[in-house]
């Protein structure tokens, strides 16, 4: 019988702070709306994905549920195992770790999003649904590599879907919808080309990320990934203690994120922050404000601190920028400063 693959651990990903910093807070709050990972390749993003699914912990799910629905959360379920507890039925129970689902750039909405039999529909009233992607990742990781050379209307859909928590199928009038909560990871190589600002600014948090210029760290990446193909186990041993940390940090993070508060002042900094880098629309705003809470609770804060909202700032504003065509996402770090130093 083969050994499950060993998965690169996520405290041994050297550099990359802001990458990490960005998963990590999607994985303590889904409703950040995910993260647009960009950079050249080579630079751990993939890598950095399935370790994060690693560290969080094991779902209980019902078991014999295609969506793997909560059997403690009625509100989220499918209709079909809503319809057998109001009948009375226990439902059955197991325990899983957290997928992360691969979106292939070749998907066709179909795939995406599902199909309906509608010949079933028609002669019998049935609703017969082939699960897609989405059903596929509900309470799991959808991961996107090559975002950018996704179909635009695919992307719409992903995102939708990642903002309303469901999925819905329409077919000559019939619908089924189900349950699709989840955390979007997207990455791309600008290189290869640049999402529409209209989609950008749908991603919750976005980060850019590249190759590591300092020589003994790139050694060390070099030292641990070669450690880590000859010796999986032994280098996973080896950073189980750094894991199980982190494993802790996020479990502590998401119980107390529900009780963290955010003051009018903290607010108002967020608000003047927005106008002053002349971004569109309130969105940012709102990002900036979950992710100051979900790096308060990581901080294992109660309350928003001004470290908190400055942290999130890169985050949440750099793909939400206005710029000219051909420019370079970026942010004017000393606007940012003199905004912070008035409150």
């Amino acid at each position: 019988m083969s050994k499950l693959k060993k998965v690169y651990p996520f405290a041994a990903i050297v550099g990359q702070e802001e990458m990490k910093k960005g998963l990590l807070l999607n994985a303590i709050n889904p409703k950040l709306s995910g993260i647009l990972i960009r950079g050249e390749k080579g630079t751990a993003k993939s890598t950095a994905v399935r370790a994060l699914a690693a560290l969080l912990p094991e779902i209980e799910v019902v078991a014999d549920c295609i969506f793997g629905c909560n059997p403690d959360d009625a509100a989220s379920m499918c209709g079909s195992c809503r319809e057998r507890l109001a009948a009375g039925e226990t439902l059955p129970r197991t325990k899983r770790r957290m997928r992360v689902v691969d979106l292939p750039v070749s998907a066709t909405e179909d795939r995406v999003v599902g199909t309906l039999d509608i010949e079933q529909a028609i002669k019998k009233g049935e609703k017969r649904f082939e699960p897609g992607v989405l059903a596929q990742a509900n309470r799991g990781i959808l991961y996107v590599d090559e975002v950018n050379l996704l179909d635009d209307h695919i992307v719409d859909v992903l995102l939708d879907s990642a903002a309303m928590g469901v999925n819905t199928v329409e077919r000559e009038g019939v619908s089924f919808s189900h349950p699709a909560n989840f955390i979007l990871v997207g990455t791309m190589n600008p290189e290869e080309g640049e999402l529409r600002p209209q989609l950008l600014d749908r991603f919750g948090l976005c980060v850019t990320i590249s190759g590591i210029l300092d020589p003994a760290l790139r050694v060390e990446v070099v030292k641990r990934r070669a450690f880590f193909e000859e010796a999986p186990e032994d280098f996973v041993v080896q950073w189980e203690g750094e894991e199980e940390k982190l494993r802790r940090q996020i479990s502590q993070a998401m119980g107390l994120l529900p009780k963290v508060s955010i003051s009018e002042e903290m607010l108002y900094m967020i608000a003047q922050i927005a106008i002053e880098m002349g971004v569109d629309g309130h969105r940012a705003d709102l990002v900036m404000m979950k992710a100051a809470k979900t790096m308060a609770a990581l901080n294992n804060r109660e309350k928003v601190s001004k470290e908190d909202v400055q942290q999130s700032v890169d985050l949440a504003l750099l793909h939400r920028m206005r710029r000219k065509p051909f420019q370079e996402l970026g942010i004017d770090r000393q606007k940012i400063q003199g905004v912070m130093s008035k409150n």
